[in-house]
């Protein structure tokens, strides 16, 4: 595999550990695409760094289970912001 790829795979994954984020923040803090970082985490760091791609895949399964949640969260300001006329 080329080296800036690997590189690139074990950057996100330790941004991912280090602050707990989505796919879409650490895409969005790198410049590159969800499906990218999706990727680099989920199946290249397998062949990279096993140990890293565990702690990174226990913080993205953490991720989806409470992504529920933060939609509820999200909904929930939305209309409060709504019931407002708009402003905060």
């Amino acid at each position: 595999m080329w080296d800036y790829i690997e590189e690139r795979a074990r950057k996100s994954a330790e941004y991912i550990i280090a602050t707990g984020c989505t796919v879409r923040a650490c895409s969005a803090h790198f410049n590159i695409s969800k499906s990218t970082v999706h990727k680099d985490v989920s199946e290249r760091l397998k062949d990279i760094d096993e140990e890293l791609y565990e702690r990174a895949r226990a913080v993205s399964e953490r991720n989806l289970s409470e992504r529920h949640i933060r939609g509820g969260i999200a909904t929930r300001k939305k209309y409060l912001k709504e019931e407002n006329g708009g402003s905060d």
